[in-house]
C-alpha cells in the first residue's frame, strides 16, 4: 500500500488555492474558513515539525482576500443557511445554534433569523419536522397516544417551544 504524499508547507498561493477549492464546494462563514485553513496548516506543520503560528498571518491574509473578493459573506451565508434549515424543519433555536457553531457573530445571526422569525414560520417548521420524523399526527394512529410524551420531547429537543410542540403533536391530520 503506497504511503500518502507528505503535506507541503503552506504558502500564500497554496492556502489561496485551498480556500477557493473549499469555497467552490461549500458555503462558509469567515470563522469556519479560518478553522479549515488552520487545520490544513496544523497538519503540514505537524509533519514538518514547524510552529503553526508562523503561518497565522498567511491565513489572515487569505481570509481577508476572500472577504474582499466577495467569496465570503457572513450575512449571505447566515440568510441562506437559515432558509435551508427552515425548509428542513429547523427551529429558531437550532438555526441559531448551528450558525453560532460555524462562527457567525450574534448580530448577524439575529439579523438573519429576524427576517424569518414569526410564529407562522416556526409552526411551519414544526410541521415539517413532525412530518419528517413521523411524529404526532403523522404517526400510525394506534401508536399515537402511547408515544405522545416521547413525540413532545423530540420536538422540544429539536428546539421548538413546548406550546408549539403541543399544538403540532395534538392536532389531527384532518386539521
Amino acid at each position: 500500500m503506497p504511503s500518502r504524499a507528505s503535506p507541503k508547507l503552506p504558502s500564500l498561493e497554496r492556502l489561496s488555492k485551498a480556500a477557493v477549492h473549499y469555497l467552490e464546494r461549500y458555503s462558509s462563514s469567515k470563522a469556519n474558513l479560518q478553522r479549515v485553513l488552520e487545520r490544513k496548516v496544523m497538519n503540514a506543520c505537524r509533519h514538518h515539525d514547524r510552529d503553526p503560528e508562523e503561518f497565522s498571518s498567511l491565513i489572515e491574509t487569505v481570509v481577508e482576500k476572500c472577504l474582499q473578493s466577495g467569496l465570503l459573506n457572513d450575512q449571505v451565508y447566515a440568510e441562506t443557511k437559515t432558509a435551508s434549515l427552515r425548509r428542513r424543519g429547523g427551529s429558531r433555536r437550532k438555526i441559531e445554534a448551528q450558525l453560532s457553531a460555524k462562527g457567525v457573530d450574534r448580530e448577524t445571526i439575529r439579523n438573519a433569523v429576524a427576517a424569518d422569525d414569526d410564529d407562522e414560520a416556526e409552526l411551519d417548521a414544526a410541521r415539517i419536522f413532525a412530518r419528517r420524523r413521523r411524529l404526532g399526527p403523522y404517526r400510525n394512529e394506534k401508536d399515537r397516544q402511547g408515544r405522545r410524551d416521547k413525540d413532545l420531547a423530540a420536538m422540544c429537543r429539536a428546539g421548538f417551544s413546548f406550546e408549539i410542540a403541543r399544538r403540532i403533536i395534538d392536532v389531527s391530520l384532518d386539521d
